[in-house]
């Protein structure tokens, strides 16, 4: 099933995510939706709170960057509980986009290299390390499981000329191709 994506301004993006257990409810089928909803709505990562449960979870499939990829990596991958360990090596800046923010693309400054601690599907703990792209989708998602935002990394001068944008966005006014939660958008009587 495709779930609404929380827009910017929603609560639930600024929350700190909770941990779960291995019985949290429909564990699996959530996990079915959020990778049926990313696809749908043609992005390479999910957090659960841009499908407003402020849990610690989220989804990647890094596919469209396997080019990009360096070594032999599952680039399908799902990380319950993850906590970034170590961030390392030199600064990059990239152009990101998210799909809580629809129609906007900024430059991002992340560590090139990351270690990270998570459990998947199936109960297995990992502590592995990433590089490169695959590194760069994870920071991102996990950054939203700490209630951050790819814009709060940019300056606050770009900051302050998307202003608008952001507003709109979480108005409701904005041309997007899935559906949406806009916490601003007012009711209709």
């Amino acid at each position: 099933m495709i779930l609404p994506v929380t827009a910017y301004g929603h609560p639930t993006l600024k929350k700190v995510a909770e941990e779960i257990d291995e019985d949290y409810p429909n564990l699996p089928e959530l996990i079915d939706n959020m990778f049926e909803t990313m696809y749908s709505d043609e992005g390479v990562g999910l957090a659960a709170p841009q499908i407003n449960k402020s849990i610690r979870l989220f989804i990647i499939d890094a596919t469209p960057f396997a080019d990009q990829i360096e070594g032999e990596h599952e680039l399908k991958k799902v990380f319950i509980n993850p906590y970034i360990t170590e961030e390392d090596g030199p600064e990059a800046s990239i152009e990101e986009g998210c799909l809580s923010i629809p129609n906007i693309r900024e430059q991002v400054s992340r560590k090139s290299k990351i270690r990270i601690e998570y459990f998947d599907e199936k109960g297995g703990f990992h502590d592995e390390e990433y590089d490169g792209m695959f590194a760069r989708v994870i920071q991102h998602e996990h950054d939203h499981l700490q209630g951050i935002l790819f814009i709060e990394k940019i300056s606050s001068l770009r900051k302050t000329l998307l202003k608008r944008k952001l507003q709109d966005i979480s108005k409701g006014n904005v041309k997007v191709n899935y559906r949406m939660i806009f916490p601003a958008r007012k009711k209709r009587k």
